[in-house]
């Protein structure tokens, strides 16, 4: 986990009366943008508020998974982006976010199955990402521990290799780009809570905080899965979100034997080996919307079972860490990335479930441009919270949310 108690570089700096833009959330997000604002569009008088320390959220508790091998033409360019830009990001940042593309190997588990990876896979081939289909024999060719026979409970069928998938150290990307930012001028507060936001004629008018009012015409938020309990509280602004538990675990140390990572649907199960040998692997979501990062006996039961059929290699391998984050789900699994009608200056980023992490820098540049322009980029005016309104959710997944307007 990330040290909260040592001051960012040139010392902890004091909360000034004013910032031109005000980021609540100090997480992937909100600093990738305050580096993009910073470096791209000159903007250099922010203020990172975050109520506890950077990368306390879903930055800090993922499994570091990066891909674009997404479901529809909408998603796909924005996932793309975001996995080019790492090797990019580690030579401007100058820290090594350990980027990683040993490839993503998603298990199909039926004929079904099959037919539908195909149609991701010309998504993917159409916007220029690669993608391929393989059967369980070259999947097996890939992963020689796979077991790829008929006696477990979904017999593998094939997989989606995508080759430019792979990891990035998740707490390097959260030093390396909270660096940038504080480099180029930004100021990081942590432990600084942000308790509401004033309007004055329909305009963002200050940020109050812990440590003071904020006077500011910009206000952007990207606080994962808090997000939609601030802007509703704040803003008054009903979000079509519902907020679940992601658990995940990492076995002891073992040598390696997973050079891709791994992925199964109908296990409802995902992995890759660390660089320290230890397996990181998660599972679906758990099924009632909370605000706890408990964990619990069924998903241990869960992983082992799932890993051990198709991976019965790690029969007997111990789990020696096991914690959960939360995630912002929208009825469609896709993000909003909006300002709002009727308040001038106020920006959101949310609802990214558990595809936050393999977007954040590419959120950050375009929700960069965004707030710097006052202008949607192309790429993100398909994330509009007017979608839900309009009746044009995104099939990013059958997988619905459940959810009402009053949540």
């Amino acid at each position: 986990m990330f040290l909260s108690t040592k001051p960012l570089w040139g010392g902890k700096k004091q909360v000034k009366s004013s910032y031109d833009v005000v980021i609540i959330g100090g997480g992937l997000h909100g600093l990738a943008t305050a580096y993009y604002l910073a470096k791209e569009h000159g903007i250099t008088d922010i203020a990172v508020i975050e109520k506890n320390y950077i990368g306390f959220g879903g930055a800090g508790r993922n499994t570091a998974i990066v891909r674009a091998n997404q479901r529809t033409q909408l998603n796909v360019p924005l996932y793309k982006e975001a996995l080019d830009l790492w090797p990019v990001l580690t030579k401007d940042l100058d820290y090594n976010l350990m980027f990683n593309n040993c490839g993503n190997l998603n298990l199909l588990h039926s004929e079904a199955a099959v037919k539908a990876a195909r149609m991701n896979i010309a998504t993917a081939q159409f916007q220029g990402v690669e993608s391929h289909f393989i059967d369980a024999k070259e999947a097996k060719e890939l992963i020689p521990a796979l077991n790829i026979s008929d006696d477990i409970t979904f017999p593998i069928h094939g997989a989606m290799f995508h080759p430019p998938g792979g990891i990035v150290r998740h707490d390097a990307v959260v030093w390396g780009l909270a660096k940038g930012a504080s480099k180029l001028g930004a100021h990081i507060h942590q432990h600084t809570e942000a308790t509401a936001i004033n309007t004055f004629d329909g305009k963002i008018a200050s940020v109050e905080t812990s440590r003071g009012k904020i006077n500011t015409k910009k206000v952007f938020i990207s606080a994962g899965g808090y997000s939609a309990a601030l802007i509703y509280g704040m803003l008054g602004i009903k979000l079509p979100i519902s907020v679940l538990t992601i658990q995940a675990m990492v076995t002891q140390p073992l040598k390696p034997l997973l050079n891709y990572v791994i992925s199964s649907g109908a296990y409802h199960v995902y992995a890759n080996q660390t660089l320290k040998g230890e397996i990181a692997t998660g599972a679906h979501m758990d099924q009632w919307p909370n605000y706890t990062t408990l964990t619990t006996a069924h998903y241990i039961k869960h992983q082992a079972e799932a890993l051990t059929q198709f991976l019965p290699c790690l029969a007997g391998v111990r789990f020696m860490r096991h914690w959960a984050g939360l995630a912002d789900m929208t009825p469609d699994m896709a993000p909003i990335m909006d300002g709002n009608d009727h308040v001038e200056g106020f920006f959101m980023d949310c609802g990214w479930g558990y595809f936050g992490f393999k977007s954040c820098s590419a959120v950050g540049k375009f929700m960069a441009e965004f707030i710097a322009e006052d202008e949607k980029p192309d790429i993100l005016k398909p994330f509009t919270l007017r979608r839900y309104e309009q009746h044009q959710l995104m099939g990013e997944t059958a997988a619905l949310v459940n959810y009402t307007p009053d949540n």
